[in-house]
This record gives C-alpha cells, structure tokens and sequence, in this order.
C-alpha cells in the first residue's frame, strides 16, 4: 500500500451502504470498519478514495450475503483536491471487492471510473481498470 499524494476529504462513515461496482457477484455493501483508521473515542471510522476497508455484502449473490470481505473504495461523491489544485468527485460512491488483504480485486471487470488515487495505491486494481480518472 502506497501514500496518497492528494488530499483525499474523508467522508464515508461506518454504516454506510456502498455500492459495488465489479462482476463479483455482490451489489451492495455495508461499511463495517477501515483498516488502519485512528480515531477518537465514541468517533466513527472515515474512509475516503484509495483506502482499505472491511464490508459485509448486504445485496448480491446467496453466497456471498452476510459476509465480510475486504474492499478498496475506488469512487466517492464529496470532491477532494489534487496537488495541481483541481479538484474532483464522482457521481456516486463506489467500493471494489477483494479476495485478500493486499488488494487483489475478486472482480475481473470494473464498471464506470477509478480514481487515480485508488489506481496508483493498489497497483492490481490500476491493471484491471479501463478508466483512470
């Protein structure tokens, strides 16, 4: 895992519903924690593009419901700045499903956009991807 050279804005909290955006078979997932966050005391764990998370799959294939896997969130609807200074969101929040800890992707094809950020974190999810925004 790689630094991130943005200012990514942390805004997805635990709990949240994400939706899946590859072919592995689930569709939507629940944000139970993200791996490596520190916080405050009675404070939610945040997760922003490029991070590490753990998610239960709450819509999908029989198999795979009620399970936690981990996940890279690869898309997020708040805009966060660039070290050039543009600044960038998507249209919706988007995890990838993976099958280990180090990021490789369960899914062989990616729907919609990846952030650069989250490509050039995790290099397996950079080589599946079709667009890197």
């Amino acid at each position: 895992m790689k630094a991130i050279n943005a200012n990514v804005t942390k805004t997805l909290v635990r709990g949240s519903r994400i939706d899946v955006c590859d072919n592995s078979g689930a569709k939507k997932a629940f944000l139970v924690s993200v791996k490596g966050s520190k916080t405050r005391k009675g404070r939610f764990p945040t997760a922003g593009v490029g991070d590490l998370l753990k998610v239960s799959i709450v819509q999908g294939n029989q198999e795979m419901r009620k399970q936690l896997f981990p996940a890279i969130l690869v898309r997020q609807r708040k805009e966060y700045k660039r070290p050039d200074g543009t600044r960038i969101k998507f249209e919706d929040n988007a995890v990838v499903i993976c099958k280990d800890d180090k990021g490789n992707p369960k899914g062989t094809i990616f729907k919609g956009p990846i952030a650069k950020e989250a490509a050039q974190r995790w290099t397996a999810v950079g080589k599946v991807a079709k667009i890197i925004v």
